[in-house]
């Protein structure tokens, strides 16, 4: 494995359009090491042949995608969602990897709550923290950019999820910071320190940021180096806060599912040697 890929890792979802198996023999071919994981196909797959696909071949799972989703305001939802949250710790703990990364959901259809909202957040991590902590799985809340906050996450900063995930000893609860969601903010580079000082940066995720965004932003997410993000920099600001964990790139684009999956993992571990190592 070349050394500037030691920490890289492979989100799932930026070449979703590899099978498992797929996914796992350009990992071994390209000398990748890491991947983050996403429930959908994993679960489709299967929970224990993931487990054990990924394990025969060596590779770390850096993170599980997702739980959260913790908004609602209907008790028997509300219940739901916590049951599920419940079993992807369960899940997270069968594949290996410490930490679930938490997207927190967005405001219940008709309601213009946002601070009711979050301490809905709030009250359900107060029962899922403590699980969380007994399973050896550390909880990521990763806020979204703001344009999201109406439908799918209300955690719009990384001030706002430390708010949130202060509440608890940082063992069970801290961040993910996502470039593509916080480079736009220029209290950010505080809020690392912030995290880094109370040993709550759990999780580090690249992406860039591309104008125009095509349609549907969900997956307007760049290529690394081809749009408006310093990606170097982040990793800088992350690393003097003490990370030392793995770096996932996570790209949603529409376009780049279209092609060749191996290829776009080759182009993808390329890009974060040229810009971001």
């Amino acid at each position: 494995m070349s050394e500037a890929l030691a920490r890289f890792s492979i989100n799932q979802m930026t070449v979703k359009q590899l099978s498992l198996p797929e996914l796992v023999s350009s990992c071994t071919d390209l000398g990748v090491a890491g991947v983050g994981l996403w429930r959908e196909p994993v679960k489709a797959y299967g929970l224990e042949r993931t487990a054990k696909l990924m394990g025969d071949a060596g590779l770390t799972v850096t993170t599980l995608c997702r739980g959260g989703f913790l908004t609602a305001i209907d008790a028997e939802a509300r219940a739901v969602a916590v049951a599920d949250n419940k079993a992807a710790i369960d899940e997270a703990v069968a594949l290996g990897t410490d930490t679930l990364v938490l997207v927190s959901g967005g405001l219940p259809a008709g309601d213009k709550d946002l601070h009711g909202a979050r301490a809905r957040i709030a009250d359900a991590l107060a029962e899922l923290a403590p699980y969380a902590e007994s399973r050896g799985i550390r909880l990521a809340i990763e806020p979204l950019h703001p344009m999201f906050a109406s439908d799918r996450c209300v955690v719009s900063t990384l001030a706002q999820a430390l708010d949130l995930a202060e509440l608890f000893p940082a063992a069970q609860v801290g961040v993910c910071v996502d470039t593509y969601h916080v480079w736009w903010d220029d209290r950010a580079p505080a809020q690392i320190a912030r995290a880094g000082q109370g040993g709550r940066l759990h999780a580090f995720q690249l992406a860039d940021w591309i104008t125009p965004l095509p349609e549907g932003v969900l997956n307007g997410r760049g290529q690394l180096g081809e749009g408006s993000v310093d990606l170097r920099s982040w990793r800088a600001l992350v690393e003097e806060a003490g990370y030392e964990g793995p770096i996932e790139v996570e790209l949603f684009n529409e376009e780049l599912w279209s092609g060749d999956g191996h290829e776009l993992l080759s182009e993808t571990a390329r890009g974060y040697v040229r810009h971001a190592c």
